[in-house]
């Protein structure tokens, strides 16, 4: 069966989505047309050379004028009253119990008119929305003004942490299926949905593709004294908590480079928590760095340090594995599915920066058979779990699914 499916996402591409780019080009090496759509990000910045040709191949929504969007808008709901009804009563509902007002429930029907109108002229047969916020509130409502099926990816945790707000059980009921990346983001999902509609929650993971594996003959386990942090430099990914504890590391005569790989909107008060410990010797901040760049802080690296307070399932933790560097995480989210504390890496509790350190300085005084050891099994942990070919076939089946489901 030959279709086109429409990707559409809040802001693509980003640094933080290669996933997404990942997920699509897997898709198309399977023969799905995938369609690129976005809301914004034409004129963000890209580290990634890879990420600009991404931008070339989507459009996006709110490029050009809000007047152009307006009338294109009230010339589709004037030629479609029914949908328009439709598309009226969807976004009034939205608008109850959400933190924002009719209006930007309005703007996201306006949206949603011009993505249909596109939708329609590419022949798109599906479309699926990346992150249960607006994204997914758009791909509903281009639903309800009659535009096709639709399903979305939920990661969390923002999705996780207000429910209610974003109307996430309306948006579940709408969708002919909607996608968790881990068990225990299926496990908030039904939180929040009739038992019913359980089924329609499925599990796929984010996947690495075969160009960020290390060879099984490549493997080697890096002895040096540097940790790496990679992720938007913000209040959960916890990078606060890490200098806490790397701080603690130092005093006592251990030593230790610590590379924190990104940027955000933390970062000031990242570099001043530094500067009062003392510890900006020890300390780098790479800001925004393309995939290539990560594969090479990861592989500079005897491990990968994250102390994460929230999360989905972070996927530099499956490129570490994939590039066989061992892990110190938490026990939040999806994240003890995939590392094995003791086998793949090291888990703590969130929060505790006492337990961090002492994890990051077990990680430190591994010897390099037991890292070689652990590299090897995170290795094949996430080759099992984690490949985006066998991700892509089954969000495939799924399309599917949900296209054929929907034809009389």
């Amino acid at each position: 069966m030959s279709y086109a499916v429409a990707y559409f996402v809040n802001q693509y591409p980003k640094v933080s989505h290669t996933f997404i780019r990942r997920e699509i080009a897997a898709l198309e090496r399977q023969g799905v047309r995938v369609v690129r759509f976005a809301l914004r990000g034409w004129d963000a910045e890209v580290t990634d050379a890879e990420d600009a040709q991404e931008r070339e191949r989507t459009d996006y929504v709110l490029k050009g004028s809000l007047a152009a969007l307006s009338i294109e808008a009230l010339g589709f709901l004037a030629g479609n009253p029914g949908a328009a009804w439709s598309g009226f009563r969807a976004a009034w509902a939205m608008s109850r119990g959400s933190d924002r007002g009719l209006f930007r429930h309005l703007a996201s029907l306006a949206e949603a008119c011009r993505l249909v109108n596109w939708m329609r002229r590419a022949g798109v047969a599906h479309l699926h929305a990346h992150f249960g916020t607006n994204s997914a509130e758009v791909a509903m409502l281009a639903r309800a003004l009659g535009g096709p099926t639709f399903s979305f990816t939920a990661h969390g945790p923002e999705e996780f942490d207000k429910p209610e707000a974003l109307a996430l059980a309306r948006k579940v009921d709408s969708s002919s299926f909607v996608v968790a990346i881990s068990s225990y983001g299926r496990s908030q999902l039904c939180r929040w949905v009739p038992a019913g509609q359980w089924p329609k929650v499925q599990v796929v993971h984010c996947g690495i593709d075969a160009a960020f594996f290390a060879a099984e003959q490549d493997l080697a386990a890096n002895a040096n004294d540097t940790l790496v942090c990679v992720g938007r430099l913000c209040e959960q990914k916890g990078q606060l908590l890490l200098v806490q504890a790397a701080a603690q590391l130092i005093r006592r005569g251990i030593a230790l480079k610590l590379v924190l790989a990104g940027d955000g909107e933390l970062r000031e008060e990242i570099e001043a928590s530094v500067r009062d410990l003392g510890i900006e010797a020890h300390v780098r901040i790479t800001g925004w760095i393309g995939s290539a760049q990560v594969r090479d802080e990861l592989l500079a690296a005897r491990a990968l340090v994250l102390p994460s307070f929230a999360e989905g399932l972070p996927v530099v933790i499956m490129e570490a594995m994939a590039l066989g560097r061992p892990v110190v995480s938490t026990f939040i989210a999806g994240i003890p599915e995939l590392v094995r504390d003791g086998a793949d890496g090291w888990l703590v509790p969130a929060g505790d920066v006492d337990a961090l350190a002492g994890a990051m300085q077990e990680c430190l005084r591994a010897e390099p058979p037991r890292l070689l050891a652990m590299g090897r099994a995170a290795r094949a942990r996430v080759l099992g779990r984690h490949l985006v070919d066998v991700e892509a076939a089954r969000l495939k089946r799924l399309f599917g699914d949900a296209i054929e489901g929907s034809r009389p």
